[in-house]
Order: C-alpha cells, then structure tokens, then sequence
C-alpha cells in the first residue's frame, strides 16, 4: 500500500510541475512545445506542408495519439488531414485539423490550417516540391483544473481552497504560418520544414508568450530487396532519420521500416527517450496502423504507460491520373 501511495504522489507531483511549468509563462521566459505524431508519415503534411498532393490523387488521414496514460497528466492528440494534387497549379492542396488536450483537457489546442504545394519537375530523376501553410490557433486554459501549493495539506493531500485568482481570460487565438520543400528521386527523398515563421503569442493569461519556430529535418529511401527475383516488388526496406528542433529542445529519430506485400513492420529510437514500434496494413484503397513508444528515459515505462498511436488512411480514385506527375517513395504509414 505504501508503495502504491508512493507512485500515485510522484504522478500527481509530475502532472503539477508540467501544468506549473505551462502556466508561469507571466513570471518567466517559459515556452511549450508542439504535439508530434510517431507514425511520422501516416499524416504527411504535418510534418511538412510540402507533402501536400505527393500521391497524386485523393487520400483522408486521421490521427490519434495517446501520450503517458498511465498519469494525470497525459497527452491525448488528434488530427485529420485531406490532400490532393491539382494539375491545374501545378502542385498540391491540403486541409489539416489537429486538437491537443493537455492534463485531462487542462490546456487545450485546436488548429485548422491550410496548405498549398507546388511541384518542380527539375529533370527525368529528381523533383522537387515546396509547400507553405496558413493556420489559425486556439488555445484554452481551464483554471479550474489547476492545482497550487497553497491547496496542500502535508499529510492529506490537496483540501484547500486556492488563494490565487485568474490572470487574463485564459483564451488564445492566433495565425501561424509555415513552411517546407522536399527533393526526391526514385528511391530516396529529403526535405526539411520550417513552423511557426511568425512566432505568434500564444500567452492565455497576462504577459507575452512567443511559440518559437520549430525546425525539421528529414530523410529516407526505398531499397527493393531482390530486385531480379519473385520478391522484388513486394518486399522493400525504408531506413528514415527526422530531426527536430524547437527552443533548444532536441529530438532524433531514426529507423526503419520493412514492407512485404500489404504489410509494413517498423522500428524507431527517439533520442534517449523511446523505443518505437509499429505496424501497418496498407491495400490499395485503405491504410491502418498502430505504434507503441516504449518509455526508456528515467521516467520509467510503469510510470508513464509509454504512448499509444493509431492511424487510418483512404485513399480514392483520381477522375485522371495525372500525366508526367512523379510519386515520392514514403513510406506506406
């Protein structure tokens, strides 16, 4: 019994940090950083606004993303996202929708952007693709919800009232803008991105908050293995690296997918943080797919209850496939 009280104190504590943290943003220089999906490519544009219409016809997106469920405090994200290529300009258009909830809907984040990419045929083997984004954000604090060190008792927990009031309406709307190009061949592709270009203020409460830009970096191929033999259109292995950077915080990812048929089976490792597993099954109409993030920072796995991620994807029929239009080998999810 005495242990269990012990790990639930250590959630609680951690869940008021993060929230403490979040909120003193009027005393300090203190700055949030964005949502990220692991199942990187399951939801293209938004990793990169330049990946909007890269399949050439039609195609639906969702995301959800369940982060540390085992404490108060987790992580819950969602997103859905359209694109299509439209010959007519020369490049793709997209629609990406993303709500973030924070300490059980603490903090809350909607956006609701949208994107255009254009499409340069630079010569018979390599394109490349550059894409902008315009969002709008809205960002909410429930005060209510908030925990401080006035409300706690030594031996009993939080019983007080709280003799601190609200600072501001805890509200937030703003416009964000980014940006992102991508250069690919038949096997391989890179690109990089650039978010929040006009670090809007993001403060919900008195003083000034500026989201500061995020960086990303990202590169991957598409090896067919037994290119002569019975295997060489089914069975491919995809090695990707993506960086990140926002703040001064850092994170690389690197790993591997391998696809035999509709199947897709893969492997990350976030930076000292997480263990990344996932699994995909992609036909020709309809993706689904589910990653687990296994916790190896000093957090603990039993602790945070690692991360949970689903995707799904349809795909429709292009009224006409574009002609002289070349697809990027991402990975299938």
């Amino acid at each position: 019994m005495t242990k269990l009280i012990c790990v639930k104190k250590k959630q609680l504590f951690l869940f008021v940090f993060v929230i403490a943290c979040l909120t003193t943003t009027c005393l300090n220089s203190v700055r949030s950083q964005d949502p990220t999906f692991t199942q990187f490519f399951s939801n293209p544009i938004y990793l990169n606004p330049a990946l909007a219409g890269s399949s050439g016809c039609p195609r639906f997106a969702m995301n959800y993303r369940n982060e540390w469920p085992q404490l108060t405090g987790n992580y819950v994200t969602y997103s859905a996202a359209f694109d299509t290529y439209a010959k007519s300009i020369s490049g793709g258009i997209g629609i990406l929708a993303m709500h973030d909830q924070q300490g059980q809907g603490t903090i809350s984040t909607t956006m609701l952007g949208a994107i255009y990419s254009y499409n340069l045929k630079v010569n018979r083997k390599f394109s490349l693709m550059f894409g902008a984004r315009a969002a709008w954000f809205q960002k909410f604090l429930d005060w209510d919800k908030l925990t401080f060190g006035d409300m706690i008792d030594p031996r009993r927990g939080f019983i007080y009232q709280t003799g601190d009031v609200p600072r501001g309406n805890g509200r937030r709307g703003y416009f964000d803008a980014s940006a992102g190009f991508v250069g690919f061949g038949k096997n391989f592709y890179f690109g990089g991105a650039v978010h929040h270009l006009n670090q809007p203020d993001e403060s919900m409460i008195l003083g000034e908050s500026k989201l500061p830009m995020r960086f990303t970096g990202h590169a991957g191929a598409d090896i067919k293995l037994g290119q002569r033999g019975k295997y060489s259109s089914t069975t491919s292995i995809m090695p990707n690296i993506i960086y990140q950077y926002q703040n001064g915080f850092q994170e690389l990812n690197i790993g591997t997918y391998v696809k035999y048929g509709n199947y897709t089976v893969g492997a990350w490792y976030r930076n000292r943080d997480a263990f990344i597993l996932c699994f995909g099954l992609t036909t020709e109409k309809f993706k689904l797919g589910y990653s687990y993030d296994i916790t190896v920072s000093k957090l603990g796995n039993g602790i945070s209850g690692g991360s949970h991620e689903v995707s799904m994807g349809f795909n429709l029929k292009c009224r006409r496939k574009p002609r002289n239009f070349r697809k990027i080998s991402c990975p299938s999810f």
